[in-house]
């Protein structure tokens, strides 16, 4: 029994704790009004069920939340990776339906979310423009170019091996796949290399970062390309899911759900200590959430404020001060408890 306590307030005390919470907590009150929620069917081999299709979903935000993650940490940010994936989208919608050849559209698409992310960086680390204006820039622009790439239509196509990317299974969507991969890969490269202490330290003090001998600049400019490069192959699956090429609604708000994501795993937004475990389940929970409002038929004029008030409150509980509110609180009344026993006695 005090092995379990002793467990239960090491991950108490972990940043993780929270997040994890939140997300329990929210399946747990889908699986009351709906029992069936949490039901996972098989069918053809393949996993079908609320929790398969939130995972599914949550893919392309995982990928962009990881890129928002790691630029927050050295306290800048890129608002436009929902531009960047209508670009990326429409690059490989137009491939495909030009051409037909799926690797070349995917490296297309990729490639495209690579120099968007060599925009931003040079524009922010080497020639001082403010991260918020330097991502405006493009924020604004990027649907503008994936309007011209796709000529202002909507390209559609029917290509079986692209769609597969967004919509094939193998046991779980194939998409899943994908974000695994490229999660574990930024991972080792920021728990498993040096990459990862330039960057916690560039986010705690920039300038002494550069006297240490940190090439601050290179290491920001490396961070928004890989932001970019994840938007891309997010763009690449969101285009495959939907079978088409939207310039105008393609990664639409996507940015706002990723600083969620990144905010609720317990990053600060003041940047340093960085948790990639933690965006991936703040991501998780942005698209159950979703999920819960769009099924318990709230009213879609409202649906922004419920969703808002949601993250603001999940938020707060993990904030220091809460946790020290609470634990003294709880402390408060333990003690209580032992004086009113002694008083009995």
């Amino acid at each position: 029994m005090h092995k379990i306590k002793d467990i239960f307030k090491k991950f108490y005390a972990m940043q993780i704790f929270w997040p994890v919470a939140s997300l329990i907590a929210l399946i747990f009150l889908n699986f009351i009004i709906r029992p069936g929620f949490v039901s996972i069917n098989i069918r053809d081999g393949h996993l079908y069920g609320n929790l398969i299709d939130i995972i599914n979903h949550a893919a392309p935000l995982m990928l962009i939340s990881i890129g928002m993650t790691i630029v927050i940490a050295t306290q800048w940010i890129d608002i436009s990776v929902g531009s960047i994936i209508a670009i990326s989208a429409s690059v490989s919608a137009s491939i495909i339906v030009i051409s037909g050849n799926v690797p070349l559209a995917i490296l297309a698409g990729i490639f495209a979310g690579l120099i968007c992310g060599m925009w931003n960086g040079m524009l922010v680390a080497y020639i001082g423009v403010q991260p918020m204006v330097a991502t405006l820039i493009l924020y604004i622009v990027g649907r503008g170019i994936a309007q011209l790439i796709t000529g202002g239509q909507i390209l559609t196509f029917t290509n079986k091996t692209f769609i597969f990317i967004g919509t094939g299974y193998w046991v779980i969507p194939f998409a899943v796949y994908i974000a695994v991969l490229v999660v574990g890969i930024v991972f080792y490269l920021m728990r498993k290399t040096a990459l990862g202490l330039f960057v916690e330290s560039i986010g705690v003090n920039n300038s002494a970062s550069k006297f240490a001998g940190i090439n601050s600049k290179r290491v920001i400019f490396s961070l928004y390309v890989i932001c970019g490069i994840l938007s891309g192959i997010a763009g690449i699956i969101i285009c495959s899911n939907i079978k088409c090429a939207d310039a105008n609604n393609a990664g639409l708000w996507l940015e706002l759900d990723a600083i969620l994501a990144t905010v609720i795993g317990g990053t600060s937004m003041a940047g340093g200590r960085f948790y990639i475990g933690g965006t991936v389940i703040g991501a998780l929970f942005i698209q159950t959430l979703t999920t819960t409002i769009y099924s318990m038929g709230v009213p879609p004029e409202v649906t922004l404020v419920v969703k808002a008030v949601v993250v603001i409150v999940v938020c707060l509980i993990q904030t220091t001060e809460f946790r020290k509110m609470f634990n003294g609180r709880l402390f408060h009344s333990k003690n209580n408890l032992k004086a009113k026993k002694v008083e009995r006695i």
